[in-house]
């Protein structure tokens, strides 16, 4: 089940206009529109999804941002992260940028292997704290996805 609506988030702290350079009221924008995603997305919602992002960026506040609330997604797999990266571009050739919102942490760690969590921030994480990748390298070991190679007559080591 996919649903959509406009919302603003509360206001917050003295004075309550803003919450930052990307929250409500950044740069004289009203309230974000907000786009809630269901438990699944399965592909052949897409299409409807950034229809619907359209329909309500053109009745929210001009050049505000685009909140898109993934807190019900309970297994996020392909067909979400192709969702997300078509709202994105959707929400950008509209003039306005993207956030996620309630976004857990096997979602985020998705996006981040998929290269997507530079594109695709979190509106509940601080600026600069995200998902890594991929772990360390253990001492003496080499990064992932790398082999050592042999040549022959090398002394094994």
């Amino acid at each position: 089940m996919v649903t959509a609506h406009d919302t603003a988030p509360a206001p917050h702290g003295p004075g309550a206009g803003g919450a930052g350079a990307d929250g409500p009221g950044a740069g004289g924008a009203g309230a974000p529109v907000v786009l809630v995603l269901g438990r699944a997305v399965r592909r052949t919602e897409v299409p409807g999804l950034c229809a619907r992002l359209r329909e309500l960026a053109s009745r929210g506040a001009e050049g505000g941002p685009v909140v898109v609330d993934v807190s019900a997604v309970c297994a996020p797999d392909l067909a979400v992260l192709e969702a997300l990266a078509r709202l994105r571009l959707t929400a950008r050739r509209l003039g306005r940028r993207i956030r996620l919102r309630g976004a857990s942490g096997e979602l985020r760690a998705l996006l981040a292997r998929a290269g997507l969590d530079a594109v695709l921030p979190a509106a509940d994480l601080p600026r600069g704290e995200g998902v890594e990748a991929g772990g360390q390298a253990e001492e003496g070991e080499q990064p992932g996805g790398v082999q050592e190679g042999v040549e022959r007559g090398d002394p094994a080591g």
